[in-house]
């Protein structure tokens, strides 16, 4: 991610975070291995910028200061979550510029999201974002895909087959520090590991 003059200042004053669940080994390398492997056709560099993940709370720009909020906040929330399993499966897209594993339907998906949101609604309000719909999956390809290469990867990905399941058992805060994001905390569910900081 590259900052313009105008972000440079905002960054000045604001740190950008974002909170996801991280797949674990297995399905970590494999669609580690897919994202390598989509970077190397096209040139596609955004999503080679995160380890393999499901967004829960999209990027925000939030004051460093409330960063000690944001991990209480986070941590509470976390304490009061279940584990539950995971399930991907095949592929798709999102239009024509970005490619996703599947994330398949569970009901604790929309329970897990929502209730983030109105926790750190509650905090931090610049955290909630309401333009897009939730819809858990895990970015092979995004923005930065060339459109002339898109009709030969639908066709090699419509080819494809892919499925795993891993439990969720915490999910991670990460910090952009204006080159790359970096994982600063992650917060175990009810019945999962211990808690970790970076």
């Amino acid at each position: 991610m590259r900052f313009t003059y105008a972000q440079f200042r905002f960054s000045l004053y604001t740190m950008m975070y974002l909170v996801a669940v991280l797949a674990p080994e297995p399905v970590y390398s494999a669609v580690w291995a897919m994202k390598q492997d989509v970077h190397a056709q096209t040139g596609s560099r955004n999503a080679v910028r995160l380890p393999p993940h499901i967004t829960l709370l999209p990027p925000w720009h939030q004051p460093p200061e409330q960063e000690e909020n944001l991990i209480s906040c986070l941590q509470s929330q976390a304490l009061q979550l279940p584990v539950f399993t995971a399930e991907v499966q095949d592929f798709a897209w999102f239009g024509t510029r970005t490619l996703f594993v599947r994330v398949l339907p569970h009901p604790q998906w929309p329970i897990l999201q929502q209730e983030l949101e109105v926790q750190c609604a509650a905090w931090l309000p610049k955290a909630v974002n309401k333009q897009r719909p939730f819809t858990p999956h895990m970015t092979l390809a995004t923005r930065d895909l060339p459109a002339r290469l898109v009709p030969q990867l639908k066709q090699q990905y419509a080819q494809q087959h892919f499925q795993a399941s891993f439990p969720v058992e915490n999910m991670t805060l990460f910090r952009h520090d204006g080159q790359q994001w970096q994982p600063i905390h992650t917060f175990p569910f009810r019945g999962g590991g211990a808690s970790e900081s970076a």
